[in-house]
């Protein structure tokens, strides 16, 4: 009479092992459509009026932008610095116009021989206001506070996933003013990602992708990395050439993250120097 009982558990135990399976292999095969979804955002185009110039480092800390379509070019601005910012150096230096730089989680004070920072002790996000410590603000805001709505400007990000949301908030007007955006973006688990990638193609070309070998992880796949660098070129500046086929070959200009860590990029030919 004792058997009925531990049947019934068995049964129980066994129908809730069986969910978990379940719903593990649901989450998976879920983050992989997500994951596919972002990888066939990120298909960059040629440009046939775009020269590429790599500004900042060698390496980490190195972005490809179009330098033809750069000027005339009034401002800079750099979102996320750190103890260097080479990006901004090199754009204050060559083109003589002063770089606004934001960054409220490293005190560190950057400074450039022949170039001109203004540094903002707070970051970019999607609202206004303090979180804990420290002050954040909306890209909007920000532009606007300094007195350069309307001003031809670029911009540099680096903000460790907190991207997703401030361009979210940004007005489609104010993207489609920029010229040209180069950025690192974090992440391959959130469905936002492309959501702001398809935002970001209403008014951009996606001309550069390189993937930063600090974050190779077969976690991502078919991305091989959870960064990676891009370049947006405004749709009213860039000119594709129909003669390069989608996605483009990736720029020789392109350098590792990291010079002694093994490399991870799409199976894409490199195009020629």
């Amino acid at each position: 009479m004792k058997r009925q009982p531990i049947r019934i558990t068995f049964v129980i135990v066994a129908l809730a092992a069986a969910a978990v399976v379940v719903g593990d292999l649901a989450r998976h095969a879920a983050g992989r459509k997500l994951r596919e979804g972002i990888l066939a955002e990120l298909q960059p185009v040629a440009l046939k009026n775009c020269t590429l110039k790599r500004f900042g480092s060698a390496n980490d800390g190195g972005y490809l932008m179009c330098e033809n379509l750069i000027e005339p070019l009034g401002v800079g601005y750099s979102y996320g610095v750190g103890s260097n910012d080479d990006w901004a150096c090199d754009v204050s230096r060559r083109y003589h116009v002063p770089v606004h730089q934001y960054d409220c989680f490293d005190p560190a004070r950057p400074t450039c021989s022949g170039g001109t920072f203004m540094f903002h002790d707070e970051c970019v996000g999607d609202r206004t206001g303090y979180r804990k410590s420290r002050f954040f603000d909306t890209l909007e805001n920000q532009i606007r506070k300094n007195g350069h709505i309307g001003r031809r400007l670029i911009i540099k990000m680096d903000i460790e996933g907190a991207e997703w949301a401030s361009l979210l908030a940004a007005p489609d007007d104010l993207l489609a003013s920029i010229p040209q955006i180069a950025m690192e973006l974090h992440g391959f688990d959130d469905p936002k990602i492309v959501e702001v990638l398809r935002k970001l193609k209403r008014n951009f070309y996606l001309v550069n992708l390189h993937f930063n070998n600090w974050s190779c992880t077969p976690k991502a796949a078919p991305l091989p990395a959870w960064a990676y660098q891009v370049l947006w070129v405004n749709k009213r500046i860039g000119v594709p050439d129909p003669t390069v086929p989608i996605p483009a070959p990736m720029s020789p200009l392109n350098a590792p993250d990291s010079p002694t860590w093994p490399d991870c990029q799409l199976s894409t030919p490199r195009s020629e120097p």
